[in-house]
């Protein structure tokens, strides 16, 4: 083979050996300490804008540009705080009130704050995950007596409780195809799986991973359905299979990573709010 082929095969190894090394390593993105220290619940819009909650103060709604610079995009009602949040179909965005047994909607266009779901049985609404038909589950923890609820909300808003008494509810998604529920409890350490109907039934509930320290946190899927969980204390993130399997600890720079988001031109970019960094970093993924 000519010298020259030999050079030009040898550079391309180089890049896809290079490009490959860049996937899953965790970059700064934001600037610390921009965040409070209750930064959470990040979400990407249609046009790919990111939002996360508590930027400099508690109880706002930051809105990070492609470049990693912040802006204020809304305040919340007065004692209200966000954590976790996701975007119905028609583009307006759901944030999960803890403070104020809420889940608040907000109208992207006009910036204008309402309440979509109120339920004062509630410890604190956590974390949210959404279904293509907009009905919403989320997770309520009882730190102090570490202990949890799990409850559903249709589309028109209206709250039931689907399991009490679990454990410290934390994370929670349904996966891509709509057909699992998955909710990890913070303390105990345990990622339950629930076959998910149509309507958003659950049934057949699965216990399919289980850490031995540190604490769990936010969670997404990818395309594939794959379980990418924020281990909190750690400073990593574990990606699973839909059935549970470990098939990679990703490295953080900091150590209390909170929730997690897939955005980025191609949707590859992992953004993860960082609690003791105040500030979000970003890793690409295949």
């Amino acid at each position: 083979m000519p010298i020259h082929v030999l050079s030009a095969l040898s550079a391309i190894l180089l890049f896809l050996s290079a490009t490959q090394e860049e996937l899953y390593k965790a970059v700064d993105f934001s600037k610390e300490h921009e965040f409070t220290a209750g930064i959470e619940g990040p979400s990407v819009a249609r046009d790919g804008s990111l939002y996360v909650m508590n930027l400099k103060n508690e109880g706002t709604v930051g809105r990070v540009k492609p470049d990693g610079t912040v802006e204020l995009f809304v305040e919340l009602p007065k004692g209200s705080i966000g954590n976790g949040s996701r975007f119905q179909s028609d583009g307006s965005m759901l944030v999960a009130d803890y403070t104020g047994h809420n889940v608040l909607r907000l109208d992207m266009k006009t910036k204008a704050v309402s309440v979509w779901a109120h339920e004062s049985r509630m410890n604190q609404p956590n974390d949210i995950a959404i279904m293509k038909n907009d009905t919403v589950f989320a997770s309520d923890p009882n730190w102090s007596n570490s202990t949890g609820n799990l409850w559903r909300i249709s589309p028109a808003g209206k709250v039931s409780l689907v399991e009490e008494k679990m454990g410290t509810t934390n994370g929670i998604e349904v996966s891509p195809d709509n057909r699992y529920l998955y909710v990890n409890e913070s303390i105990q350490l345990k990622v339950w799986r629930y076959r998910l109907s149509a309507e958003g039934n659950l049934n057949h509930k699965q216990l399919i991973a289980e850490f031995p320290d540190f604490g769990l946190d936010g969670m997404r899927c990818d395309a594939q359905g794959n379980l990418y969980i924020t281990r909190y204390g750690k400073g990593t993130m574990v990606k699973l299979s839909p059935e549970g399997k470990l098939l990679k600890e990703i490295q953080l720079k900091g150590k209390n990573p909170t929730n997690i988001a897939f955005g980025g031109k191609d949707g590859k970019t992992v953004f993860v709010t960082m609690q003791d960094r105040g500030m979000i970093e970003k890793f690409q993924v295949e």
